[in-house]
């Protein structure tokens, strides 16, 4: 018996009307930096706490997504979204400020992917109108609650990834003009074994790979059928592991690059594998892929967020780091 579809490919495809991102100052030093919609130099964004800050960003980055679509927040049927912390506070209190229906989510780093996939299939199904897609990480915060005080000073690893002070927001339509999420692939949760918190990139890698075969194998299609295919947050480490196991398949990804890799000047910065958190695909997304789809830059993308599911708890008690991976099919169009 053939395995049960994990894509589902939209007929009324929704499409992406707004978008927004709010980044700190290592990310406003990075290649994209110029392309971020706020930025703030101490990364405080004048609150009292990290925490507060990401919460913050999220609020900056939705106004700004729902100015590009000349909406207000009172028009949306959908607000999801979810961050590192626990309970999702910087969500739940951007959710607070928004007064929308709030559905919060937690996929890990690749919370991005989730929420629009979710959103999508509302919209699709004809469930409502207006759905907007966040999601945040701090460097701060994340490294207060999952690793050591800031202060302590900690050697980081070469595998270790940089945690992105950003957060990115999109607005979706059932209809309009502009780019177009056409499918989504739906991950599976995978565990290889990884117990090491300071290599996720190796953890994550499975996932990503299994959500990739899947979605070529339900749609029939290959990697050359998109412009671009895009990981996150990988890193160096998990980017080499997925090309391995696409070449060993002999099916080479030459299109292929991770959202880890493409947000901080890898060296230049000392980020030692690449970035990561919650931000760091959302912010590729609204500063680099959905203005170069509109631009007509790509065609066709695929956008696949990963997340490590594991927690500081399950950490200290010795349990390895399960992965997920959804994937997004955007298609260029004009807003």
């Amino acid at each position: 018996m053939n395995p049960k579809s994990q894509t589902h490919l939209f007929s009324h495809p929704p499409v992406v009307v707004g978008y927004g991102s709010a980044g700190g100052r290592k990310e406003q030093e990075g290649p994209l930096g110029r392309f971020f919609d706020h930025t703030c130099q101490d990364d405080t964004f004048q609150q009292s706490s990290w925490e507060m800050a990401e919460t913050t960003m999220q609020q900056l980055a939705l106004d700004t997504a729902l100015k590009r679509a000349n909406l207000q927040t009172q028009q949306l049927d959908f607000l999801l979204a979810g961050d590192l912390l626990n309970q999702c506070i910087s969500s739940a209190f951007a959710a607070r400020w928004a007064g929308a229906p709030y559905l919060g989510l937690y996929g890990a780093c690749s919370t991005m992917g989730e929420s629009l996939a979710v959103a999508s299939l509302l919209l699709s199904g004809g469930w409502g109108e207006y759905a907007a897609a966040m999601t945040s990480s701090h460097f701060c915060s994340a490294e207060r609650q999952y690793r050591t005080p800031l202060e302590y000073g900690c050697q980081r690893p070469p595998t270790a990834q940089w945690t992105a002070t950003a957060a990115g927001a999109v607005v979706l339509a059932s209809q309009g003009k502009g780019p177009k999420i056409t499918g989504v692939t739906l991950g599976k949760v995978m565990d290889k074994g990884i117990k090491d918190p300071a290599n996720m990139g190796a953890a994550m890698a499975p996932a990503a790979y299994d959500t990739l075969r899947a979605h070529f194998s339900d749609t029939g299609r290959s990697p050359s059928d998109y412009d671009l295919i895009l990981t996150g947050d990988l890193g160096q480490l998990g980017w080499e592991i997925v090309s391995d196991f696409f070449s060993r398949d002999g099916t080479p990804l030459s299109n292929y690059n991770d959202c880890g890799l493409l947000l901080f000047h890898r060296e230049a910065q000392d980020v030692h594998s690449g970035g990561s958190g919650c931000g760091c695909s959302a912010a590729v997304l609204t500063t680099l892929v959905l203005p170069g789809l509109i631009s007509g830059q790509w065609k066709r993308v695929l956008f696949c967020p990963t997340g490590a599911l594991l927690s500081p708890v399950s950490t200290m008690q010795g349990e390895s780091i399960p992965g997920i991976c959804h994937a997004i099919v955007l298609e260029g169009g004009t807003t």
